[in-house]
């Protein structure tokens, strides 16, 4: 009987991850919205921990917990003001990421509910 993949390995595995996060964070560098949200100069740190948690998420390596410990996504946004107009320009930046991976129907639709859902659970501030 042979193991069922993960959606990690369905999907392509850490190659997959890295190009849509960092398709995302070409998008997040020029918007004048998100980018303040990101207090390093370079968004390279902030790329590889969002490539480590979805990795882990979607049933890759346990690196991002051995490194950070819980996700805990709330807290760590909680410092940045989240609001619909933030949601709506993440989600956009993660959609171009998303249709540039060309994943079969099945895997970009659970895909991106989860990214949906994702990003409607860190707005924190209304308007």
């Amino acid at each position: 009987m042979t193991e069922q993949q993960s959606f990690y390995e369905q999907v392509g595995g850490e190659e997959t991850f890295r190009r849509l996060v960092h398709r995302f964070y070409e998008g997040v560098a020029g918007d004048p919205l998100l980018r303040p949200m990101y207090p390093e100069e370079d968004l390279g740190p902030a790329e590889e921990r969002l490539v480590l948690f979805l990795m882990q998420y979607w049933g890759g390596p346990r690196t991002y917990s051995d490194n950070r410990g819980h996700p805990r996504l709330r807290m760590r946004h909680a410092p940045f003001a989240v609001d619909r107009a933030a949601h709506d320009a993440w989600l956009r930046h993660m959609r171009d990421a998303v249709d540039e991976l060309h994943l079969a129907p099945e895997h970009e639709t659970e895909l991106w509910n989860y990214l949906v859902y994702a990003a409607a659970s860190m707005v924190n501030t209304p308007g």
